[in-house]
Order: C-alpha cells, then structure tokens, then sequence
C-alpha cells in the first residue's frame, strides 16, 4: 500500500513537470540542472516547516488559534512567505547569472522545478504518513497543481525582471523581482485562507460558501495559470548577447530606425514587443531569418537566435 500512495503522491508533480518541460520550444535545459532545482526546491520545505512553526507560535500569543484571524494571519503572513519566499531565493540564487538561462521561458521552467520539487516532498508526506488514497487524489487536482500555478506567476515576472535587468531598467527590475515575490505569496495565501478561515469558523453555512469560492478561485487559477505557460511559451525569446561579441552586441541593442510602436500599444526600440513578444514590421534594413522567418532589425534573430548574415546597413 504505502507504494501505491508513493506512487500517487509523485504522478501529479512527473506530469506537471512533463508539461511545462515539453513547452520549452526553443532550447530545452540541461536534465541535471533541472534535477537540481528540483532538489533544492525540496530543501526549502525544511527552512518553510521552520519558519512555519516560529511564526505561528508568535501569533498564538497575541491571536486565539481558534479565531478567523488567526487563521487568516497565518495563511497570508506565515505559510504563503515562508513557502514561496524560500522557493524564490533558490531561482534567484542558482538562475539569474546562470549561463543557460537564455531565453524568457526559461525562467518559467526553472520556477516550475523549484516550486515542484517542494510540493513533492509535501505531497509525500501528506499522503504516504497517514492521508491515503482519498488524500492522494485529493491533492492531485488541487495542492500540487497549486505549487504549479503559484511557480507560473513567479517565474513570469522573474522573466520580465531578467528582461529589464538585461535591458538596464533597473527601475522595470526591481518592480518585476517585487512581482515575482509579492505575487505568489498572495495568491497562496489566498488559497489557503479560504478554507482555514471556513474552518475556524465553525459553521456549516460559511464552509460551504468557501468551498464554492474557494473552488472558483481554484479553477480561474488553473485557467490563468496555463494561459501564461502558453502564451509564455509561443512567445519565448532570446535575451542573451550575440555570442561572437558579447561585450558590444546584444539582443536589446536600439535598432537603427528608432522607435515603433506595436500593434498592442507598447513604443519601444527594440526589434520585438517586450510586452507581447511581436516582431518589428518590415522596413528598410531589416532582415527575415532564415531559420524561423521571424523579421528583425537586429544582429541576430530574437525568436529562434539565429546569427543574422546580412550586413546592417548604415
């Protein structure tokens, strides 16, 4: 039996992985640094149980823990910072000036092992030491694609932030790093209040009311979630400088025209959209690669990453 729920606990985090792994078009990561994000993201449950257990015994001495408010406090102050915050300092220690992390989707990727790495230890746990069967299945279409879409958020505006950096707007940085922090723990936290809070009510009228919410709440999740894996996906990008001349020709070097603005309202220099991913319209001095047929006015192309061979015209 305790096989059979070790099973269970794992096949929803292989299939999730399975999935964002075969959306990376462009450039698939290497295994074994995947594997290691993913292990890393197990050792952050260690530094969360901790951080758990100092929080709540702080707030148990100023809150009752039979109250909604304490139920509340710990699930957006306690348990969604101590999860996610641990999660985000292993991407951004192993993967912002890691050499493979060459393309916006990337981020989406590695965020998605860290997250997931966690959630299967947790699952495991859950299951395997006294949940069962029912537990197993219970979480398989709930907490762990939870981990997921919290990990999809994060690794977006991690992507962005990385964008910006390489861009040199520190300001975009900063905001989209904040992004990547603030916004995972507040959708995990919502996500676990909901229910804690119903509990601690102790009524059946608003345990039921928060089973409704919280079910919608879980399903716009899923549908936003895969909606960004997607279009994160179709819209991946080089953000790596031209490797023949890494110290002066970059991806995000002003293209000689100057500015355009693209069909979804953004202005901007560069020889793609950093809000949808669009390619510059054709005009002189640009070129179509010949690998993907994307358009650009840069050095090289800033879909597929394809050296450009034409001589830019002065």
């Amino acid at each position: 039996m305790s096989n059979i729920l070790f099973t269970l606990a794992l096949i929803p985090v292989a299939g999730l992985l399975i999935f964002i792994y075969f959306n990376d078009k462009k450039e698939k990561e290497p295994f074994g640094f995947l594997v290691s994000l993913f292990f890393l993201g197990m050792a952050t449950s260690v530094t969360a149980l901790i951080s758990e257990l100092i929080g709540t015994f702080v707030v148990a001495t100023v809150v009752p823990e039979t109250s909604i408010a304490y139920a509340w406090i710990k699930a957006m102050l306690i348990v969604g910072p101590a999860e996610e915050l641990g999660k985000y300092a292993v991407l951004r220690i192993r993967t912002w000036k890691h050499k493979n992390f060459n393309y916006s989707y990337d981020a989406l990727v590695y965020a998605v092992f860290v997250s997931l790495g966690f959630a299967a230890l947790e699952n495991v746990g859950y299951v395997v030491l006294g949940g069962g069967i029912i537990t197993a299945l219970m979480r398989m279409v709930t907490s762990v694609p939870g981990h997921a879409c919290f990990a999809v958020f994060m690794g977006f505006f991690y992507s962005k932030a990385k964008y910006a950096s390489l861009t040199n707007n520190k300001g975009k940085s900063a905001m989209f790093k904040a992004l990547a922090i603030i916004v995972p723990i507040a959708i995990h936290g919502i996500y676990d209040a909901i229910l804690m809070g119903a509990q601690a009510s102790g009524e059946t009228g608003v345990m039921i009311v928060s089973i409704v919410v919280w079910i919608i709440f879980l399903i716009a999740l899923f549908v936003v979630s895969v909606i960004l894996v997607i279009k994160s996906a179709r819209n991946d990008f080089c953000i790596v400088t031209l490797p023949d001349e890494p110290q002066t020709q970059t991806i995000y070097r002003p293209a000689v025209m100057g500015t355009w603005t693209c069909t979804c309202g953004n202005s901007n220099q560069l020889n793609f959209c950093p809000k949808c991913g669009r390619s510059r319209p054709t005009i002189d001095n640009t070129w179509v690669c010949p690998k993907c047929g994307t358009i650009s006015a840069y050095y090289f192309c800033g879909r597929c990453g394809t050296p450009r061979t034409t001589p830019v015209q002065q």
